[in-house]
């Protein structure tokens, strides 16, 4: 799952304290927060195409790191962190975070 406002208010808003710089390295590549469904499925592959290189237990639920390219509207493929999350009690991850690979 990745929520609307976790894109549009955090990962691809500029006045966000903690996604501006992440803002500024995803609007590089084209995406846009009027097309958030476009960034989302392209996080999603992520997930669903790479495998988990990072597991952390945390206050709220477990935490699963996946890194891989994502596909952009003008063929480049920038490769990205993602992180997801599955809930104490909840069937499915979420989505956390996304950045350029440390």
């Amino acid at each position: 799952m990745v929520e609307e406002r976790k894109i549009t208010e955090y990962l691809l808003s500029f006045t966000s304290p903690d996604g501006a710089s992440k803002a500024r390295f995803f609007y590089r590549f084209g995406f846009r927060a009027e097309q958030w469904e476009i960034f989302a499925e392209a996080l999603r592959s992520v997930c669903l195409q790479n495998e988990v290189v990072e597991v952390a237990d945390t206050a709220y639920g477990i935490q699963h790191v996946s890194i891989g390219t994502i596909s952009t509207s003008d063929g480049r493929s920038p490769t990205v962190r993602t992180v997801w999350q599955i809930d104490y009690g909840a069937d499915y991850p979420r989505f956390i975070s996304a950045y350029p690979p440390v």
